[in-house]
């Protein structure tokens, strides 16, 4: 009988909850008697890991709520630093989540070969970083093939394998069943906005997209709006940035790529929701704003001139930015409304888009990436 093998992943966020447990249903496809144990949240869990931590409370944003939460950080490293004396894995692999994950691959000392998966954006900045991945990390996998590049010219093991989400950013249901079922029309224009899947982010961002939603409305009148609601993420927030407006507004659950696919135009978080959205070829515009004090602190540490990541695979702006003081509903809507009356500006924009899915390699990043690990462990 073969020996059972252990893993153990370490998450903090929803992208890298997603992320992790598309690798994980792969790595127990591959080999059903692997036991995976997990810092994670309900997709993890949905994927068979063992969840003996919930990221529900620890999903942060800038260096302020980092610090409000320190101390439950540093429990939570003592914590999954017992259970891997304990439980003994033959492998560690950390998802995203780098200024805990990179603390947590120093105390491992490599005593276990560590695996980074979705990379710390170390070319963006926190450049320093890069030191503690040579020492500590086993084996970088990573998203996108400039950061393979990058990393191995830094001396760091580096595969690209390409991005898991070519395999999943697909409708579940056709878009008129869509239109149908929430009571949308088919001959509107619909603008779909993706605010984010964290809390602070919504707070932050879903009241800009809406007044430039108003905004949009007063323009044209054949236009209507919707919401893709995170899942993880309670209905008081997304109720409380709705209620008073003169805006009717569909707030539609777990159902993004449904809403991408319904949308003539969407306004998206920066994040994982811009390359969703690049994947499903609609033109959108990428907005982002967070706490005043946590900006301030980390701009200046910034490296690269975007910070949507289709831009940044791009190597230019081909998808308009409205970052903290340029996120204003006026620049908002003039843009979507400029964009949506300029065919030839939508083709452009969708060709462009075609060039970024194109560079994210080919589908079944998750399988390889398995197979890349239990590969390692079988040596």
């Amino acid at each position: 009988m073969a020996e059972i093998k252990k893993i153990m992943i370490i998450c903090g966020e929803p992208s890298g909850d997603l992320n992790a447990a598309l690798l994980a249903k792969k790595i127990l496809e591959i080999n059903p008697q692997v036991k995976i144990s997990a810092v994670g949240g309900e997709r993890l869990r949905q994927a068979s890991a063992q969840i003996f931590y919930d990221i529900k409370d620890i999903s942060v944003m800038g260096l302020f709520d980092v610090l409000k939460n320190l101390p439950k950080f540093i429990t939570l490293q003592k914590f999954i630093l017992q259970k891997i004396s304990i439980e003994k894995p033959e492998a560690i692999i950390l998802v995203d989540f780098s200024g805990f994950n990179l603390r947590l691959a120093k105390k491992i000392k490599k005593a276990i070969p560590v695996f980074y998966y979705v990379s710390p954006q170390v070319w963006a900045s926190r450049g320093g970083r890069i030191k503690t991945i040579k020492k500590y990390i086993s084996k970088m996998i990573v998203l996108f093939k400039f950061e393979e590049e990058f990393y191995k010219s830094c001396g760091v093991d580096a595969a690209f394998l390409g991005h898991p989400l070519l395999d999943i950013a697909k409708p579940t249901m056709e878009r008129k069943k869509f239109l149908d079922k929430f009571l949308l029309s088919a001959s509107k224009t619909t603008i779909a906005l993706l605010p984010g899947s964290r809390k602070q982010e919504i707070e932050h961002i879903l009241p800009v997209m809406l007044k430039a939603s108003l905004l949009i409305k007063k323009k044209t009148k054949d236009a209507q709006f919707i919401i893709a609601k995170s899942s993880q993420v309670g209905w008081e927030i997304y109720n409380r940035c709705v209620h008073g407006l003169d805006l009717e507004v569909e707030i539609i659950e777990a159902q993004t790529y449904d809403c991408l696919q319904a949308a003539d135009f969407c306004l998206v978080c920066s994040g994982t929701a811009t390359l969703e959205t690049a994947i499903m070829q609609k033109p959108f515009a990428i907005i982002y704003k967070m706490n005043l004090f946590n900006y301030l602190l980390y701009r200046p540490q910034i490296k690269v001139p975007f910070i949507g990541m289709v831009n940044i695979v791009a190597k230019r702006k081909i998808i308009p930015e409205f970052i903290q003081f340029r996120a204003k509903p006026k620049n908002i809507a003039d843009e979507v409304l400029k964009t949506l009356q300029n065919p030839s500006l939508l083709e452009r924009i969708k060709n462009d888009l075609d060039q970024v899915k194109a560079g994210l390699g080919e589908p079944g990043a998750s399988l390889r990436a398995a197979r890349l690990i239990l590969s390692f462990l079988n040596t």
